[in-house]
Formats: structure tokens, C-alpha cells, sequence
């Protein structure tokens, strides 16, 4: 994934979970060797945003090809999964998670740390570093003197920062090189452009992003379109797909913003078409900020509503081949740009001598064919190899699963514990 070419007739070895070799023939005696031939063998995917609630989810991002996850709304739980992960306890993506998300004081909800002074803002940065986040998560509410807080602790304990925008403070605020990557395309159209889908307005916001070279940017394009999606399906609460849901999430989150936008389309029906019309505007916020130079991480927001978790983000990759990536430039979001956000992924993202062994094996050539990317007959995770029967088997498990009271219990722990 360093250039735009296939290497033909390569032997890839892979010792204790790391690329040790790549070359035309490589003699290494007592050893597994997989026959690949008339095969692709590329780097796994790499989901940037996620919330995961379960360990199933855990399988059906790796059937569906993605071999890392960055969950974007941590809670206890991810920690525990994390340390399973790390130890070798559970079959995963490799797993990142940041603390719970931070908020300003007025920005009420079980789902997040609402800070009301800077002072406060420090000593949770530091308590999530010291539990081992990986990350800070930003969130609203945030006004410019508990963020300066935020970034001036996460700096100084080396913690990089995810943002998804504060309307507290400007928009060019979050290009500070504390802050990684900013989250979701529809936060340009609400915050600065204040939902006036003018292009004109929109090409000076996105020439100072291009300019912060530290910046990356995670659309989640499919999740916004799962609005559009469920105003024009009224029954897709109950479609199959939405079996591989949490069923906690199925019952509260999904339902509830089904019901929103349900009742939003009621009350005016023109709000269908307000919506796709800015989902379009997304796909052109896609093509400009790319042919600014911005780097794009692919991420889809999986994991509410009614966005599936791996299975999204085939969705997310078509929607940036819609807005004029090549399969190449796509992937890339998914790979090696991933990769480059944070330099504790920088072992992930390409199919190269001592890089982390998450690779999948695929019938046809993913720059012809992205959607070759769907199905993979092998997916490696860290040099382990899942053939698709095992897959499969994944998919099984997590469908219909009846797991909601251990759902909400784990849900219940993150606001009895100290966030």
C-alpha cells in the first residue's frame, strides 16, 4: 500500500505474528506454507471509528476484513477487552480505545464527562492515560478554556486527542497538532458552514485544513446516510441485517432514532430530501478535501443506530469511490493512512517487513475490485490465521444474540465507576 501496483509471485513470511520477510523465494524449514496462488494478499482494514458493546462484534469485524479498531466511546469494558486482546485471550482486531468522552457542563448525558472547570479537565486526562486509554475522546460543549486544559495535559503525558468538534470554539481551533484526526464530515456542514451547502464557503474551510498536515480526517459518511436509509425504510427495524446489532443498542438506540426522524418526516415531509441533499454535499466534502491533500481515515461510525458493525465499512470505502477515489486511494483510508494517524498504529497498514501480520487473502484484485475486499478466504491477525468457514461461524454467533441484559449491566457499570 505504498504505491499503486501489485507485486507478482512474492512469499511472505511471517514469524510470531510479524512480516520477517518478503521476497521471491524464501527456504524456511518446519513451517506451515499457504498456497496463494492466483490469490491477492493485502493489508487489513482498519475501522477508525467504532463503539463497540460486545465481544461478538468483535468476530464480524474481522469477517468482514478489519483487522484494527479504533472505538471512539470508552467505558470499562474496552480496557478489559483491550488487556484480553493484548495477552493473547480473545481472537480480535487489534483494539484501541479513548476514555470516555469529554464534555462541557451543559452538555448533558449518561454517555459522557461533563467538565465544568480546566483543573478538572487535567486530572481526567491524566486518569485516562494512567488506565490505559489510548486516547482522548472530545465531544461538545467544550469552550476554549477547558479545551486549552485538555490539550495542554494531553501533551505533556504524550496522549493524542480525537475531536469530534466543539461549537464552543471555532472550527480551525481543532487543528491544533495535539488533536490527530476530526470526526464527521456533517460537523463541517453544522458548525461552520452552519447547514448553508455552499461550496464557495466551503473551499476556505477546507483550505486550512489541507494546510494542518498533522490533520486527519474521519468522514463516517455512512452513518449520516443511515438517516436517509431509515426515513425512506420504515420497516428497517425489522430487516434481517439488523439481527447483527446489539440487541441493547437494537432496542433503545436504533428504535430511538428511528422514531426521530420517523416523526421529523411526519411533521415535514421535505426533511427527506433536506437530508439527502446534505448527504450529497458530504460525498463533494469527500472529492474537495481529497484533492486538497487532506489525508482521509476511513470510518464509519459502527455500532449505533442502525450502522453494523464490519459490515459498514464496504459501505463507507463505495462512498469515497463515489466521491472520486480511486480503489487505491480508497483502500489507502482504510490502510496505511490509518496507519499514520497515531504513531502507536504505526506497525499496522501495509504488507511489509516488520509490520504487525494483519493481512487478508482475497480471490481478485482489490484495485480492480474493492468489493473483493468483503469476503476474504483468509483474514491473518497478528500472523493467526481465520479461513472463512471460521468466519462465518462469527457471523452466526453474533446474529440474533441474546445478550441484552449483560449489555445493559456492562452499560450500568460505566455510570456507577468513576468516569
Amino acid at each position: 500500500m505504498n504505491r499503486d501496483t501489485v507485486l507478482v509471485d512474492k512469499m511472505v513470511y511471517i514469524k510470531e505474528g510479524i512480516i520477517e520477510k518478503i521476497a521471491d523465494n524464501i527456504e524456511v524449514s518446519g513451517i506451515q506454507i499457504f498456497d496463494a496462488e492466483n490469490k491477492y494478499l493485502t493489508p487489513g482494514l482498519i475501522d477508525m471509528h467504532v463503539h463497540v458493546w460486545d465481544r461478538y462484534e468483535l468476530g464480524l469485524y474481522l469477517s468482514n476484513g478489519v483487522t484494527a479498531v479504533r472505538n471512539l466511546w470508552g467505558m470499562p469494558m474496552h480496557l478489559r477487552i483491550k488487556e484480553d486482546v493484548i495477552h493473547g485471550n480473545i481472537i480480535s482486531p487489534t483494539f484501541f480505545t479513548t476514555g470516555p468522552k469529554l464534555t462541557g457542563s451543559e452538555f448533558i448525558g449518561d454517555d459522557n464527562l461533563n467538565l465544568t472547570n480546566p483543573s478538572e479537565a487535567k486530572e481526567k486526562v491524566l486518569s485516562y492515560k494512567e488506565r490505559g486509554y489510548d486516547f482522548i475522546k472530545t465531544y461538545y460543549g467544550l469552550d476554549k478554556e477547558i479545551f486549552d486544559a485538555i490539550i495542554e495535559q494531553a501533551k505533556i503525558y504524550e496522549i493524542d486527542i480525537v475531536a469530534h468538534p466543539s461549537q464552543k470554539v471555532s472550527f480551525s481551533y481543532h487543528l491544533n497538532p495535539q488533536i490527530k484526526s476530526i470526526e464527521h464530515v456533517e460537523e463541517i456542514v453544522q458548525q461552520p458552514l452552519k447547514f448553508d451547502l455552499d461550496k464557495s464557503k466551503l473551499q476556505s474551510i477546507l483550505d486550512s485544513i489541507s494546510q494542518s498536515k498533522h490533520t486527519s480526517y474521519c468522514p463516517t459518511i455512512t452513518v449520516f446516510n443511515n438517516i436517509y436509509q431509515m426515513m425512506i425504510n420504515d420497516s428497517i427495524l425489522d430487516s434481517e441485517s439488523l439481527g447483527y446489532m446489539n440487541p441493547l443498542i437494537k432496542k433503545v438506540d436504533s428504535k430511538n432514532q428511528f422514531e426521530r426522524w420517523f416523526n421529523a418526516k411526519q411533521e415535514d415531509p421535505a426533511t427527506i430530501e433536506r437530508i439527502k441533499e446534505q448527504h450529497d454535499f458530504h460525498i463533494t466534502i469527500v472529492k474537495k478535501l481529497h484533492e486538497a491533500g487532506v489525508t482521509i481515515i476511513c470510518g464509519t461510525d459502527a455500532g449505533i443506530g442502525v450502522t453494523l458493525p464490519g459490515f459498514s465499512i464496504h459501505k463507507e470505502l463505495a462512498f469515497y469511490k463515489e466521491a472520486g477515489l480511486s480503489n487505491y486511494e480508497a483502500l489507502k483510508t482504510a490502510t496505511v493512512n490509518a496507519s499514520q494517524a497515531h504513531s502507536i498504529m504505526s506497525q499496522l497498514g501495509t504488507v511489509e517487513e516488520g509490520k504487525i501480520a494483519n493481512l487478508l487473502l482475497v480471490d481478485k484484485n482489490p484495485l480492480v475490485e474493492l468489493s473483493s475486499l468483503e469476503n476474504p478466504i483468509y483474514v491473518f491477525v497478528k500472523g493467526r490465521k481465520l479461513n472463512r468457514e471460521t468466519l462465518n461461524s462469527y457471523n452466526e454467533k453474533a446474529k440474533n444474540r441474546k445478550n441484552l441484559i449483560a449489555s445493559a449491566l456492562r452499560y450500568l457499570e460505566n455510570l456507577i465507576i468513576e468516569k
